[in-house]
């Protein structure tokens, strides 16, 4: 078993981390920016280390610091949590080069799934479907605009080291292609640090649906059912619930079978997500690997009562899983909540600021993970996520009635901080959402301008048409191979 973690990230998921190892009896560490020092992570690790300033470059992101900072305090592991390093072969390696555990996969399988590319020509040979379209980096807009009237438009095109809903572009006439993949690159450039790009059919009117895998050292591999990640703006997940509704129980199993048979192609270890954009006929594709864990994992812990970073803590600890696939059972619905510090009224611009006051909801079967706290300041440095309300109930209906009355009791304040509470509790109880019919379009159809309003954006009644920024996920319509199901 390990003996002390060192917690290479901030917030809710570093608290979430910390709070995992005290309860396995496992000593924590938590590294802070000057940003940060004043952070419930801080505050409840055993001890903490200060590795630079705030900007994410110099401090999470700073592999050198990390690393001495893990040294320094005698960490034998190291938790990435989700964003910054979590997927990082470099850091991984430098981790392993330094006889530390790195609490994820081997480097080598980050190397490879980390670029998408590589990772879907790897789940195609394994199998899987994988959405039509190129099968190595692009060379070219002439290879892209070859490749797109092969498969057809529209199309998107997606960053090779993309990642968190980044890198993506949605292309639906062949005269777009050109400019959209050179601003695509320099994006990509400039965020990732890496120009390559690859290109899909896209697909309108579908869902995101992903799968949770655990798999241990020994070749050990179980899923723990599905979740609904497709209430979304720019590509950024905002409500998830598990299991996924009205998804057929055939289809259900197909693709917990694909994400298991891809986890073991590749050896991976750890906790990973399978992500699946899926037809209004019920065909899947995958989509991509995310190689840590996913911000929505509550959502299958409280349906299934399954520790996810406990699990990890193990796994990486040696041992071997603690749960076969026949003790995986999925009971009621659990529906998480991103409360985000940001204004949908503006294109869901974040609104940093000092926090008045903090109230999180409460009440039978609620869950809220957070780090925020009243006198907190919300940076502008990071992420906007303040919490994520989870409740649970034995059906849908009522998880639906629980979140909203959760959402309805969170209480947040402070100058210039807006949340997206209301935005959440509208969606809730958008029609489509109700009847679970909804698609990764619901939240782009609530934000689409109407002909009669005014634009947001500006008040001069001559300046047409209003911008919109919101665009569904990548998906794909063609016959699915022999994962998918027949109807």
């Amino acid at each position: 078993m390990l003996s002390t973690v060192l917690v290479a990230n901030r917030g809710e998921i570093a608290l979430r981390v910390v709070r995992a190892c005290r309860e396995a009896g496992v000593r924590s560490v938590a590294v802070y920016s000057t940003a940060d020092r004043d952070s419930a992570a801080v505050r409840f690790a055993d001890a903490a280390v200060h590795i630079g300033p705030p900007a994410a470059r110099a401090s999470y992101l700073n592999i050198p610091a990390i690393i001495e900072a893990a040294r320094y305090s005698g960490a034998d592991a190291i938790h990435p949590g989700y964003g910054f390093l979590s997927e990082d072969p470099d850091f991984a390696e430098v981790c392993a080069a330094h006889g530390i555990t790195f609490i994820g996969p081997p480097p080598e399988v980050l190397q490879r799934l980390g670029d998408k590319a590589e990772a879907r020509a790897a789940m195609a040979e394994a199998g899987l479907p994988v959405l039509p379209g190129s099968m190595d980096a692009l060379s070219s807009p002439r290879e892209a605009a070859d490749i797109a009237d092969l498969v057809g438009y529209p199309v998107i095109l997606k960053a090779v080291a993309g990642g968190g809903g980044r890198g993506m572009r949605v292309v639906r006439d062949p005269e777009q292609l050109t400019l959209a993949y050179n601003e695509t690159r320099t994006h990509a450039r400039a965020v990732f640090g890496d120009e390559r790009l690859y290109l899909e059919r896209y697909l309108d009117n579908a869902r995101h649906i992903e799968v949770q895998v655990l798999c241990d050292m020994y070749g050990g591999a179980v899923h723990l059912g599905e979740r609904d990640c497709s209430v979304q703006r720019r590509h950024q997940k905002l409500i998830e619930e598990a299991p996924a509704p009205g998804l057929p129980q055939h289809v259900r199993e197909a693709m917990c079978e694909a994400a298991l048979v891809g986890a073991r192609a590749v050896g991976y270890v750890g906790a990973g997500t399978f992500e699946f954009v899926v037809s209004p006929a019920h065909e899947f594709h995958l989509m991509e690997v995310n190689c840590r864990l996913q911000v929505e994992h509550p959502v299958t812990e409280m349906t299934t009562g399954i520790d996810l970073v406990h699990q990890q803590l193990r796994i990486a600890g040696g041992e071997p899983l603690s749960v076969r696939q026949e003790d995986v059972a999925v009971r009621g619905t659990a529906i998480e909540c991103r409360v985000n510090a940001e204004d949908p009224e503006r294109d869901f611009a974040p609104t940093p600021g000092k926090l008045v006051e903090f109230t999180p909801p409460g009440g039978p079967f609620v869950r809220v993970d957070t780090h925020a706290f009243p006198g907190w300041t919300v940076s502008p440095d990071y992420d906007s996520l303040l919490a994520k309300t989870i409740a649970w109930a034995p059906d849908r209906e009522q998880a639906v009635a629980r979140i909203d009355r959760a959402l309805d009791e969170f209480r947040i304040e402070g100058p210039g901080v807006r949340t997206t509470i209301g935005f959440l509790r509208r969606t809730l109880a958008e029609p489509q959402f109700l009847a679970a019919t909804h698609t990764t379009t619901l939240v782009g159809a609530m934000t689409a301008p109407r002909e009669d309003d005014p634009c947001p954006h500006d008040d001069k009644a001559d300046q047409e048409p209003c911008p919109t920024a919101v665009s569904a996920l990548p998906q794909e319509s063609s016959p699915s191979p022999s994962w998918g199901p027949a109807s």
